[in-house]
């Protein structure tokens, strides 16, 4: 299980230090894809081939579904952590999330998410003036 936050920078090169916490339940090879909301997704390979198959169960006949599954699989990319605990983003992947250098990681259940930190904050205060309403409206789905 992943959770926390951690500030990190972006180097020029598109390499980011992923905290070691993270870092021992990702492995050596992780995947990185373009995630919601603006972020992106660090995946386990284990994870990954879960959200492949969710993938897969979409409908390839509606649009909308083949429209996500490109979005999510055509910008995925294989990573791997170098000796200083970091990983080089593809430089699409930096574009898309619009990285410059400030970042957060965080720790969201069963993936990592990379933030671009003034997106994360704009995010996190907008979460986090309406988090009771969001509760509320989420309970149908909490046991």
């Amino acid at each position: 299980m992943f959770m926390g936050e951690y500030q990190h920078t972006i180097d020029s090169k598109g390499r980011i230090i992923v905290p070691a916490k993270f870092r021992d339940e990702l492995g050596e090879t992780m995947i990185v894809t373009r995630w919601l909301d603006g972020c992106l997704a660090i995946y386990t390979q284990d994870q990954w081939l879960k959200v492949y198959e969710n993938l897969k169960r979409l409908p390839s006949t509606k649009r909308e579904a083949r429209m996500y599954t490109h979005m999510i699989m055509s910008k995925a990319a294989e990573c791997d952590i170098d000796g200083q605990g970091r990983i080089r983003i593809p430089s699409h992947l930096v574009k898309e999330a619009t990285l410059e250098k400030n970042c957060v990681l965080v720790g969201v259940s069963d993936h990592v998410e990379i933030w671009d930190k003034d997106k994360w904050d704009n995010y996190y205060a907008l979460a986090s003036e309406n988090f009771e309403e969001i509760a509320e409206s989420l309970t149908e789905f909490f046991e």
